[in-house]
């Protein structure tokens, strides 16, 4: 597992942790059941606090990416199924309220295209 921490980028650092490992969770660069390092011993190789790590653990384990197993570690999830059924019921959502609240079809779909742009950059 690689993570680089950019001080100068406007993501503040647990955002960019959390970015990087969901990113490599899902292109499979680290694989379902890759145990993941302690929350101390990521902190200490990033230079970051603690905290800074464990919000972004806690971030990914919300999200599904990643599943703490007590003392045993923190792991890789085999998340996607989860991930996509989430984005689906998210995405029906939109498009009943969008369609309540009478925007057309190719306005909301501009709305989402936006969105994906400033959230994937």
């Amino acid at each position: 597992m690689t993570l680089m921490i950019h001080i100068d980028d406007s993501a503040p650092p647990y955002e960019q942790v959390r970015a990087q490992i969901s990113e490599q969770a899902r292109s499979g660069a680290l694989p379902v059941g890759y145990r993941l390092p302690t929350v101390r011993g990521l902190a200490e190789s990033l230079g970051l606090a603690a905290n800074t790590v464990a919000k972004a653990y806690r971030a990914l384990e919300a999200d599904g990416v990643i599943e703490t197993r007590g003392r045993n570690g923190t792991f890789v999830a085999a998340a996607g199924s989860a991930a996509q059924r989430e984005v689906a019921a998210a995405a029906q959502g939109y498009a009943e309220r969008a369609r309540r609240l009478g925007v057309s079809e190719e306005d909301a779909s501009g709305a989402v295209r936006d969105a994906l742009r400033a959230a994937y950059g």
